[in-house]
């Protein structure tokens, strides 16, 4: 018996290359706001970054360590909480960058398309799970660009993802 595969667009390495290009570039806008500022800046209504940003580091790395595990826990910002400076969210961040990097490399190409229920509630195929780990942070990151041209701060090149 023989099997045939379909031409893949982008590979597994080129998908985590991307998605960690976003997060250096979201880390830029973390870097780039002051200190009060992170915690408690916001527009019409919207989180200060510091939350958004404790929502980001509570989805990436927790939830591929799901995936990987196939554990599907509830979401949860534990450990976001006891973050009270923006020095600690960077670490946060580099050290959810590497879980990243961990767990990525254990995902075999084969289950990208198995279905993963995230956090109990959205059954999607693993693929579709990350779109939205990356649309989530993109979406978020936006709002971050936006309070820092409210705050006169020019925001990092949206190219510049290194």
């Amino acid at each position: 018996m023989s099997t045939t595969t379909s031409p893949q667009v982008i590979s597994p390495a080129h998908l985590l290359k991307h998605w960690q290009g976003h997060r250096a570039l979201t880390r830029h806008v973390i870097e780039a706001f002051p200190e009060k500022d992170f915690f408690e800046f916001s527009i019409g209504g919207m989180r200060p970054f510091a939350m958004l940003t404790a929502e980001l580091l509570s989805i990436a790395a927790p939830a591929l360590k799901g995936i990987v595990n196939r554990v599907e826990k509830p979401y949860s910002e534990e450990g976001t909480e006891t973050l009270t400076t923006k020095a600690q969210f960077l670490q946060k961040w580099d050290e959810a960058t590497e879980e990243i990097n961990t767990y990525w490399n254990q995902i075999p190409i084969e289950d990208f398309e198995k279905s993963f229920n995230l956090f109990g509630q959205y059954e999607f195929p693993i693929i579709e799970n990350i779109f939205y780990f990356i649309d989530n942070e993109i979406h978020h990151r936006g709002q971050g660009y936006v309070y820092l041209r409210a705050l006169g701060i020019e925001p990092p090149f949206f190219w510049a993802r290194a």
